[in-house]
């Protein structure tokens, strides 16, 4: 398996997309580590991973605040004797709003929690992989030149995070360790069925791609699996393109 002995931890396993590559990672033979806010809904995905035949263990974990970050990180390498993949993809309070009239603090937030979060998760997992000398972190959303109004500080908050990314894997590459982020042109399996406009979104969705189909969930698990693995070994400083086309690189 591509995972096989390995270590993962999924901040927003709780979610539909972080839960998805949680199974992704567990079916590929890791060990998965699920941190969220929502208990409940990550023991949902962990009692899911172990009937299948998986491992999965679930905390709450604020992945704003540094304590509680560091914490589940030093207590998952105490009890495993290591970490090999860091997978973040918590939500960052966006408020989806025209620039022109949405509130400064509406539009800063997305920024900061996206920042300071994948800071934050990257340097306590670093701290444990460059003792191994290898190591993959991984980001969800990625960015390009497509822009598209009323979106406020999410944008901006994933233009933020590749600069990050690119920033880390220049500090961390020497050390063996790997930062590649995930793109998408959306998933509509994530959307819950109530939402209001989906069908409309997911009509908008399929017809910007390429292949006339949009990302599925199974998807981006699969994609994430294949890159956090030693098969996907030359790959950092990069944003693998998971959008079927939408997303023109």
């Amino acid at each position: 398996m591509l995972l096989d002995n390995k270590v993962a931890l999924v901040y927003g396993a709780g979610g539909r997309i972080g839960g998805a590559v949680a199974r992704a990672f567990a079916a590929e033979g890791a060990a998965v580590f699920l941190a969220g806010r929502t208990r409940a809904r990550l023991d949902r995905v962990a009692d899911d991973i172990r009937a299948s035949g998986g491992a999965a263990e679930a905390a709450r974990v604020d992945a704003l605040d540094e304590e509680s970050v560091d914490a589940f990180v030093d207590a998952v390498a105490e009890q495993t004797g290591r970490v090999d993949i860091s997978f973040n993809l918590i939500s960052y309070g966006d408020v989806q709003e025209p620039l022109a009239t949405i509130a400064a603090e509406d539009f800063v937030r997305p920024v900061v929690n996206a920042v300071r979060s994948h800071f934050l998760t990257t340097r306590a997992a670093a701290r444990h992989m460059v003792k191994r000398s290898s190591g993959v972190i991984l980001a969800f959303g990625g960015s390009g030149p497509e822009a598209v109004p009323g979106l406020g500080g999410f944008v901006v908050a994933l233009d933020a995070v590749e600069g990050l990314r690119r920033q880390w894997a220049c500090e961390l590459g020497p050390h063996g360790i790997r930062f590649v982020t995930l793109k998408t042109g959306g998933v509509p399996e994530s959307l819950p069925a109530d939402f209001p406009g989906r069908a409309e979104i997911v009509a908008g969705i399929e017809e910007a791609t390429l292949l006339r189909r949009a990302a599925t969930l199974a998807d981006v698990g699969d994609v994430a699996a294949f890159v956090a693995s030693d098969r996907a070994g030359s790959m950092t400083a990069a944003t693998v393109n998971v959008s079927c086309g939408a997303l023109l690189d």
